[in-house]
């Protein structure tokens, strides 16, 4: 028997925010719940059977905290709650919204949007090193930096470095225009995207010049010792065993270390084991490492990038 309820929603703002764009966040709701979302003004209408309306309606009431204020939500924010619903975690969910790690220069909150990346940084706070693997989109490298710069502003650091293998994607370093710096600034540029968030782009340069913050390959890491600094490897799937050990060893006294990676995108030659691969079957079990792992459902990024992850995963499958 098919029945309906009808959520009368307080504004116009709260509405389009539930809704998302294109209404996309009402298929995805359609799609966790198997119930008919129709937005009409500010009346949603849920119809389907008594189960799936009362899901729905649980689902939505889960993230009125967000679209109730005109915020909007997005195909992460059902996913979680779905789940928090799932295994009784509705507690941890609200704690998980008002957990701000972070204001941009834009004024806009940064939080976790899922368990796992709330997961991740407790890992990074509590751990001096702690390893992070999982899809593009996941928020790795962004949540790490947004960590090391707040640690940095609350002088808990003297330094922030930044590193990346200068790894050759097709292109050849000999053949990019410019000096060294400049060869090597497109390798290094997702990391300097995420300083310009949270620092005047015109008082980066200065801070580099007076190294507080450092963003260089990893080739330059070698033979120093990074002490009361607070460092993070980027793209580390693409480091090879030797220059994994080599970074994991230059960690100084009051020093914190996060490595990034995603195993299925490395563009090491296919006789090379990577730094990354290795390090995570080596240091395991070892006491003060932290190993996180995100996947599809943590991808923050457009909603098609979640699918587009997704459907890699099932074409790579063993047939």
């Amino acid at each position: 028997m098919v029945e309906a309820v009808t959520i009368e929603l307080p504004s116009i703002a709260s509405a389009i925010a539930l809704a998302g764009e294109r209404e996309e966040n009402l298929k995805t709701l359609a799609r966790q719940t198997g119930a008919t979302l129709v937005l009409r003004g500010q009346d949603l209408r849920i119809s389907g059977t008594e189960n799936q309306i009362d899901l729905a309606t649980r689902l939505v009431r889960a993230l009125e905290d967000v679209w109730i204020g005109g915020t909007a939500i997005s195909g992460v924010d059902i996913l979680t709650a779905r789940h928090a619903l799932d295994t009784q975690q509705q507690d941890e969910l609200h704690e998980l919204r008002h957990d701000v790690l972070a204001h941009t220069r834009r004024g806009e909150d940064i939080r976790a949007k899922t368990f796992r990346q709330r997961q991740y940084i407790q890992a990074v706070r509590t751990h001096d090193l702690t390893f992070c693997i999982g899809p593009a989109g996941t928020g790795k490298t962004f949540l790490a930096a947004v960590l090391a710069v707040q640690a940095l502003l609350a002088n808990q650091y003297e330094r922030l470095i930044l590193t990346r293998p200068a790894v050759e994607a097709g292109e050849k370093l000999g053949f990019l225009p410019g000096d060294l710096q400049q060869k090597i600034d497109p390798y290094l540029r997702p990391l300097y995207d995420a300083l310009y968030e949270f620092i005047d782009p015109e008082k980066i340069p200065s801070l580099m010049e007076r190294g507080v913050i450092e963003v260089a390959p990893i080739a330059y890491m070698r033979g120093r010792t990074l002490n009361n600094a607070f460092v993070i490897l980027d793209e580390a799937q693409n480091t090879t065993p030797s220059q994994m050990k080599m970074l994991l060893t230059r960690l100084g006294f009051r020093s914190r270390m996060v490595v990034t990676g995603d195993l299925t995108q490395t563009d090491l030659p296919q006789h090379q084991s990577s730094g990354l691969a290795v390090a995570q079957k080596i240091l395991q079990s070892v006491e003060g490492v932290a190993f996180c792992h995100l996947s599809k459902a943590d991808v923050v990024r457009h909603p098609l990038v979640q699918r587009i992850v997704a459907a890699y995963e099932q074409h790579e499958q063993p047939q």
